[in-house]
């Protein structure tokens, strides 16, 4: 499990909208240098309602090479789509992620059993990842807690 400061990064883009690779590769240098415990790639905070699918995934992946192993990188995979936020989980499987870090639906307003429902899809294909936090934009009321 992670403890200590965990920061979700900005995904930096140039004048023209497209990500900003060099602009990236110094951001993780600079947490790694300032001994941030993790770093967050393609979080709610680094534009992934954006980004295309393509885009989150490389910028993802360019997070972990830039880290090189030297401070745990999470992906992050939520989506407000439930099989959207299950594909990108999919797609970081085996990469070196130390874990993803995905949301509950957060435009449309689902019944708390579809909540349970949302997190159990989430987790179902999930077993070969490290860790997976579940972010909620909602609260869960006591009786569906406890499931």
């Amino acid at each position: 499990m992670f403890s200590g400061s965990m920061v979700a990064l900005v995904t930096p883009l140039d004048e023209t909208g497209e990500v900003d690779y060099a602009s990236l590769a110094s951001l993780v240098e600079y947490h790694i240098a300032a001994g941030t415990d993790a770093i967050v790639a393609v979080g709610t905070t680094g534009e992934s309602a954006t980004l295309t699918v393509d885009e989150h995934v490389k910028v993802v992946l360019k997070t972990l090479e830039f880290a090189n192993g030297r401070i745990p990188v999470i992906a992050g995979t939520g989506a407000n789509a439930t099989h959207e936020a299950i594909t990108f989980s999919k797609l970081f499987s085996g990469t070196g992620v130390a874990g993803c870090l995905s949301v509950t639906p957060y435009y449309n307003k689902p019944t708390q059993e579809a909540y349970i429902s949302t997190i159990k899809q989430l987790l179902k294909p999930l077993s070969c990842l490290r860790s997976f936090i579940m972010y909620r934009a909602v609260p869960l009321s006591i009786c569906c807690r406890r499931r």
